[in-house]
């Protein structure tokens, strides 16, 4: 959770308005990582984002290691929990993979800010060294 300050030092930062710095305060229990969870086993979840131009991913928790692989190329912005932000160009095949020791995480959103559908393939292993956050079985 975010407190006062660091509400108000964010709002003060390009890209960040009200209700991004509230959904930022609220994402350390969001772990959809992607826009559609497409297999679920006890060792990986496997997601899959498809993102039109404008198009945002809400800030979300990365607690797994993980990777993502972009299946189509595109540039997007990401704004990080810490004020951070960065802007990528991405091309098909483009991977990265990160690592989270105990007690280690990540909040960031991302936003499709080219004119082409981004997409990627996200995998996440349940078998890393912090305990998976739950899903809303709902969204």
């Amino acid at each position: 959770m975010l407190d006062d300050a660091t509400k108000q030092e964010l709002a003060g930062k390009q890209h960040w308005s009200p209700e991004l710095v509230e959904e930022l305060a609220q994402a350390h229990t969001n772990g959809r990582v992607g826009s559609r969870l497409v297999s679920e086993t006890d060792e990986y979840r496997i997601w899959l984002i498809t993102m039109p131009p404008g198009a945002r991913l809400p800030f979300h928790t990365h607690v797994l290691n993980y990777f993502w692989t972009a299946t189509s190329e595109g540039r997007a912005l990401s704004r990080y929990a810490d004020g951070t932000v960065r802007e990528m160009d991405y091309t098909v095949g483009l991977t990265q993979h990160m690592h989270f020791a105990a007690g280690e995480s990540m909040t960031h959103d991302l936003e499709n800010i080219g004119d082409t559908v981004l997409c990627f393939t996200t995998v996440e292993d349940k078998r890393s060294a912090n305990a998976p956050l739950p899903l809303d079985k709902s969204a």
